[in-house]
């Protein structure tokens, strides 16, 4: 099962583009189905904060922080069976296809469309755009990327390019940093 992993400040619309995505993904599985091409026995599952039970006070603690990706880590582990670094490696070490996207919004804009649900506490998505690390195309944990401009109404995402990154490209070979370790006493 292929990992996509959103990024994004809050009210940045990421669940927005997500739910897109996963519509246009769904699509793209059925019509894989009619000819039993690449693709066709794929699932969609969705995990976000909200699934996940996850209020948005946890990022106000560390400590709760902590425990809150711990329990997103657990439930991607699950559906595969960390920091993005250590997300790459999930996928890397069962062997699956990765990708990111990363939702583009000014901060500002971002603060604006919450004032329309108060979803967030304006000081935490501030504290939050403070040390929001953006995805990077030369690293490899956050490649491939692709990148969609919240704001811009023409905006699309680019669904070929995505299906092609999971469902039609080989996943990278796990290593020795990737592989469970076995012991030998």
């Amino acid at each position: 099962m292929p990992l996509i992993t959103f990024s994004g400040l809050p009210s940045s619309g990421k669940t927005t583009w997500a739910k897109k995505l996963e519509k246009l993904l769904q699509e793209k599985i059925e019509e894989a189905k009619e000819t039993k091409a690449p693709g066709y026995n794929y699932s969609i599952v969705y995990h976000s904060d909200e699934t996940l039970g996850i209020p948005h006070d946890t990022y106000k603690d560390s400590n709760l922080e902590k425990h809150a990706r711990g329990s997103q880590m657990s439930a991607i582990k699950r559906d595969l069976s960390r920091s993005k670094y250590q997300l790459f490696c999930e996928a890397k070490g069962v062997v699956t296809p990765h990708c990111v996207v990363h939702v583009m919004n000014p901060v500002e804009k971002c603060i604006e469309w919450n004032k329309t649900t108060n979803a967030w506490d304006e000081e935490l998505i501030n504290q939050l755009a403070m040390r929001y690390e953006e995805p990077n195309n030369d690293t490899r944990w956050d490649s491939p990327l692709f990148t969609v401009v919240s704001d811009y109404e023409q905006e699309s995402l680019p669904i070929n390019e995505i299906w092609n990154a999971l469902v039609l490209k080989r996943a990278p070979p796990p290593n020795a940093a990737t592989l469970g370790q076995t012991y030998i006493r």
